[in-house]
């Protein structure tokens, strides 16, 4: 790719100014390590933008640890950057009991019904749904209805969205996909996670 320059300019009436600064839609998908970690790095970006920024945890249970919500809170808080709201919507991963399911569809869908309510008031300009990717894949949140919001989301909104198999109407809609492929793994050696790797 040519360095800052893109491969195509469309002919949609757009200045070039206003074509650079459309919001976006992203989405990280895949089978390999590294979405989620790409979608936090987004958001240190957007925190030095001095950017207001939501993080929405789906699936991830609310007494999972991550190393990047430490980080950002005490960013938010710090007055130097943009403010950070952290929201835990999940119970726990995608293995989990059966018997817990339903309470985690409802999480799921109560968490999309709060992004919901953000974008309407345009709450931040960047938001991170973390692992929304499964509630769409899972069909416990309608792929539809969140395409439908997302194109019509007011202001200048970025999304970015991240999860294994998100589905092919999302991947349509967004305008920067990226999957991540695992070439080699530690767990294949049967390493288990670790600190400052993992979270």
């Amino acid at each position: 790719m040519p360095q800052g320059q893109p491969s195509v300019v469309p002919d949609d009436g757009l200045t070039t100014r206003q074509r650079r600064n459309r919001p976006l839609v992203v989405v990280h998908t895949g089978i390999g390590k590294g979405k989620s970690t790409a979608a936090f790095g987004l958001a240190l970006r957007a925190w030095n933008q001095g950017w207001p920024i939501g993080v929405f945890q789906f699936v991830k249970s609310a007494k999972w640890k991550v190393g990047e919500e430490n980080a950002l809170r005490v960013l938010g808080a710090s007055g130097e950057g943009g403010p950070v709201d952290w929201h835990k919507m999940g119970e726990g991963w995608s293995w989990v009991q059966r018997d817990r399911q339903l309470s985690n569809e409802e999480a799921a869908r109560e968490g999309w019904e709060q992004v919901k309510r953000d974008l309407a008031a345009e709450s931040y300009r960047l938001y991170v749904l973390d692992e929304f990717a499964y509630p769409l894949h899972w069909g416990w949140v309608d792929t539809a209805e969140v395409i439908s919001v997302l194109r019509e989301r007011p202001g200048n909104q970025h999304v970015v969205i991240t999860g294994r198999n998100a589905p092919a109407e999302l991947l349509g809609l967004a305008d920067l996909v990226t999957e991540m492929a695992k070439v080699k793994h530690p767990m294949d050696a049967g390493q288990k996670g670790q600190r400052g790797i993992e979270w």
